[in-house]
């Protein structure tokens, strides 16, 4: 029987096993998620959150401010879980609630079926959204904003390489870039110290199952490799690593972590590549495409076990060329056709595929559903057939044209900064200056 992707039945548990409440907080609730009870993230800048898709707005603590033990109970955590068990929406979740509404298989759906096993402890909460038990069963802390690239979706918080681009951005937006300098360093880490947060995470390692890396950069970060390492030593290499990485660099000192790859049991590695060429290497400023494919190609000698994807971000600039990426990768032998996760991008919201012309959307769709022929044959997985069918429910669902003026305001800006120019190799968004 081949493994539904979008299947909701969670994966480490029988049916059998669940009573009815269970049962329906798992595959049928609106709102439930099991992150809450098994996961605490953190942001570099020390904003603590419930999972990474988040609304900024809706940060549960901080840990430069307090312990991960203290935002574990705090008012906004607990009130977090008596939502989720009332049926009541929370403003965190936004994201989840729109990627559903466009049929995307959101990351509230996963992490109910890849935590489901651990739903008794929903019956150790108290009424008030208390939970005593601390197990953090699954890790996401973005330890420290360490990036080698300059994405242009992105931003400082994520990238220490944004930071003298935010200093031109603030610069050419009117502001105050002395001021930036005194409240933001270069690089900065989540916790009260560079150490702070792992020491918390320390005693986890004997309970931990499911590790997400990403950034930053996180195969540049030492915190990854002493995690890894520190895995091994206790004889854990069962526990499941997942990675988002814009898969630049194989090594980090002395170590190749496609060799330590090869000690683990369960490794998918997501790679965040958005389109190919020359628009690679504008999206994701510090792309050497020909390395990257060279990357590829070393992985598939050293690691070739190791599950591989690309997960683009899919928005306004790449939303034209990503099917022809995603063939020319499956024809190189570099992907197999399922291994596609469409990540599709809901901000910054002037980058939002919903904010195209009418017409420009009837043109993707048109593309998009040619493709869509070609792969569903091919994808047993059905992750990335519903990933391009999802992008054309959320790119058609709305209207948000109105947010043209600041795509071109903010594209003109980094075109400037950076001495690029984006409709030199995407012409056809000329057509959004009509």
């Amino acid at each position: 029987m081949s493994y539904n992707y979008n299947e909701r039945t969670p994966e480490f548990i029988k049916l059998e096993d669940l009573n009815e409440q269970q049962k329906f907080l798992l595959m049928e609730s609106k709102t439930f998620c099991m992150l809450p009870w098994t996961h605490l993230h953190a942001f570099p800048t020390g904003p603590a959150y419930i999972c990474c898709a988040a609304e900024m707005d809706h940060s549960i603590g901080n840990l430069r401010e307090s312990t991960i033990k203290e935002v574990w109970n705090s008012d906004a955590m607990r009130q977090t879980r008596t939502n989720m068990l009332t049926e009541k929406p929370c403003g965190a979740c936004k994201k989840c609630y729109e990627q559903e509404e466009a049929g995307f298989f959101s990351m509230r759906n996963s992490s109910n079926k890849r935590f489901g096993h651990h739903i008794g402890r929903v019956d150790n909460t108290e009424s008030n959204g208390h939970l005593e038990e601390l197990t953090l069963s699954y890790w996401d802390i973005r330890f420290s904003n360490l990036c080698n690239f300059r994405c242009r979706s992105c931003g400082h918080i994520f990238s220490s390489n944004w930071y003298d681009d935010q200093l031109k951005l603030i610069k050419l937006n009117g502001g105050n870039s002395e001021q930036f300098k005194k409240r933001n360093a270069r690089v900065e880490y989540a916790g009260r110290t560079q150490l702070d947060v792992w020491e918390q995470l320390e005693p986890h390692l004997d309970y931990v199952e499911h590790i997400y890396f990403a950034g930053g950069e996180p195969l540049i970060m030492e915190e990854h490799y002493r995690i890894l390492n520190a895995l091994l030593k206790k004889g854990k290499n069962n526990v499941r690593l997942i990675y988002n990485t814009n898969f630049s660099e194989l090594r980090y000192k002395k170590q190749n972590v496609l060799e330590l790859w090869n000690e683990f049991t369960n490794v998918c590695v997501g790679a965040s590549l958005d389109a190919m060429g020359p628009l690679a290497e504008l999206v994701r400023k510090g792309t050497d495409w020909a390395q990257t494919e060279r990357n590829r190609e070393e992985m598939l000698r050293i690691c070739p076990q190791v599950d591989f994807y690309i997960s683009p971000t899919l928005s306004v600039m790449n939303a034209l060329q990503l099917p022809s990426f995603h063939r020319d990768w499956v024809a190189k032998g570099f992907l197999k056709p399922q291994d596609l996760n469409v990540n599709i991008l809901q901000d910054p919201p002037f980058f939002r595929i919903d904010i195209l012309p009418f017409q420009y959307k009837v043109d993707i769709q048109e593309m998009y559903l040619e493709h869509i022929k070609w792969l569903t044959p091919l994808d047993s997985l059905k992750r990335a057939t519903t990933g391009f069918e999802s992008a054309i429910n959320f790119m058609m669902a709305d209207d948000k044209s109105h947010l043209i003026p600041q795509f071109w305001d903010r594209t003109n800006k980094m075109d400037t900064i950076r001495g690029e120019k984006l409709l030199d190799i995407v012409p056809e968004l000329g057509m959004l200056h009509g």
